[in-house]
């Protein structure tokens, strides 16, 4: 009688230690984790893909979960390790992802407005005498995220373009962390100039958040390849192609698809691919941030 009692004791406890080894990563499967990076202010980041969320929760049939990370990153290191499945990346967040992971990144949608049809501004206070890049010689400046495609990648390539090094010939050099700082820095005098993400700038333009009297923008990049979803190359492909069709099918002509594109700035999404943001990679070796 006793033996038997043993027996079961130790089959339960057998099934308890088998739901702890297998039922979290069981669970895991379940739940779609989506982050981005850090582009604006952690309230408006909620803001934005929260109706994303839910749509996709609806449309790929499973729990959706988003993950604020605190900068760009731990975006990257999020995919890269799996703690996530779906970002929203910026074009050099997904070649530093795709370094990082060894090839394993894939990106599976982009806004018809990244389709190497985006740019960077340039931005001053209107009295400041800055009306060309060669201006910004010996001044105060502000780049985004380090990590920013058009907050910081693509601007700097621009400016040495223009023969301008902002390691040597600026004054000081900040980094903001987001495009609304960004924004802030310079109408509050902090830096005499700064570059951001073209549709935060007109976002914030027809909001009516900054007085185009007072700061406005004095130079803009010619356009390239930007934001896109991606995933990881170990997600089961059934599951990606779900996540591909959901983001294609948003429509501006429903409601839903009205609230979420317009809250992400877009027109619409469309299919891209890895080969569209190679052009970071060399760039980015040559500029010596990437190593």
């Amino acid at each position: 009688m006793i033996g038997h009692q043993l027996m079961k004791r130790f089959a339960c406890l057998g099934l308890t230690l088998a739901f702890c080894v297998v039922g979290p990563s069981a669970l895991a499967q379940q739940v779609l984790r989506v982050t981005t990076i850090p582009e604006e202010a952690a309230t408006e980041q909620v803001r934005k893909f929260g109706p994303i969320t839910k749509y996709l929760e609806r449309t790929v049939g499973m729990k959706v979960e988003f993950v604020p990370v605190n900068d760009y990153p731990a975006a990257v290191e999020a995919l890269v390790n799996k703690q996530v499945e779906l970002v929203w990346f910026g074009g050099f967040t997904h070649v530093q992802a795709q370094i990082r992971s060894g090839g394993k990144i894939i990106a599976i949608a982009q806004r018809e407005e990244d389709d190497n049809k985006f740019r960077s501004v340039f931005i001053t206070q209107k009295d400041s005498g800055i009306t060309k890049l060669s201006d910004l010689k010996g001044k105060e400046f502000s780049f985004g995220s380090q990590s920013s495609t058009s907050g910081h990648f693509m601007p700097r390539f621009n400016l040495l373009k223009a023969g301008v090094d902002p390691d040597k010939d600026f004054k000081r050099v900040a980094y903001s962390g987001a495009h609304d700082a960004t924004i802030a820095s310079v109408v509050s005098g902090r830096v005499a100039a700064a570059s951001l993400d073209i549709t935060v700038w007109r976002k914030f333009v027809s909001e009516k958040k900054v007085d185009t009297n007072k700061v406005d923008v004095f130079f803009t990049t010619p356009p390239f390849f930007n934001y896109n979803w991606s995933v990881h190359a170990d997600m089961p492909v059934a599951l990606r192609e779900k996540i591909s069709k959901a983001l294609l099918a948003l429509d501006m002509n429903t409601p839903e698809g009205k609230e979420i594109l317009t809250l992400n700035r877009a027109s619409r999404y469309v299919a891209t691919k890895n080969e569209n943001y190679k052009q970071f990679e060399e760039a980015g070796r040559m500029m010596g941030l990437i190593k």
